[in-house]
């Protein structure tokens, strides 16, 4: 393999989840009072952490959104991945050649703890992921866009951030990888791959991955 450290997006890269997450995001910011569509919330906050949508409404309006909004959308949203969440195409494929070979991997995701936790028992990929392979914003101050989630991932695994490549769908995620110093393949899955300009390589389905590791 090319790299010593694979670290994988979780929602949209992993689990099937972006289609879910924004659908009820953006019915969630309608029903109070900030109209938004589908489209709207994977533009602007698919690949945020929760301060970053409470800090553009705010920007935006000049209004807080609720101090339980982080709760209450969590609960919708778990209730939906129970429901309907599935792991993306070929993911599990990939961990597990990844895990025959012995290279390591780990997810770093701007979801908490739990949401991950939730998603990869829903779409069950929980087997490929033991504590000490789940980073989230919450472990750092800042989300993506961002460096730190991605380089405390890489220092928690013992990698040096040159011999780590991004697996990411998000615009913020790609910056991110770059301003760590890291090499970052863009999943074309959801996102225009004029959005992700920023990545060494884009493919669009996660079968190809393994090709573009070795």
């Amino acid at each position: 393999m090319r790299y010593d450290l694979v670290i994988f997006d979780n929602d949209g890269v992993l689990v099937d989840s972006e289609p879910i997450s924004n659908r009820l995001l953006a019915e969630y910011l309608t029903e109070l009072g900030h109209p938004t569509s589908y489209e709207d919330s994977i533009r602007d906050y698919m690949g945020s952490a929760m301060h970053r949508i409470h800090d553009l409404i705010e920007e935006r309006t000049g209004r807080r959104l609720p101090a339980d909004f982080d709760d209450v959308f969590h609960t919708r949203v778990f209730a939906a991945f129970e429901r309907e969440l599935k792991a993306v195409d070929g993911a599990a494929d990939v961990l597990a050649r990844l895990a025959g070979d012995g290279v390591p991997y780990c997810v770093a995701s701007s979801g908490s703890h739990e949401r991950i936790r939730v998603g990869h028992r829903a779409a069950g990929l929980d087997r490929w992921f033991e504590d000490g392979r789940i980073f989230s914003s919450q472990d750092v101050g800042q989300g993506k866009p961002a460096p730190d989630l991605f380089l405390y991932a890489a220092e928690r695994m013992g990698v040096v951030p040159e011999r780590c490549v991004v697996v990411e769908d998000s615009p913020l995620g790609v910056q991110a990888a770059v301003a760590a110093g890291m090499d970052v393949f863009g999943f074309t899955a959801m996102t225009p791959a004029r959005r992700l300009a920023g990545a060494d390589q884009l493919f669009s389905g996660m079968r190809e991955l393994v090709g573009l590791l070795v």
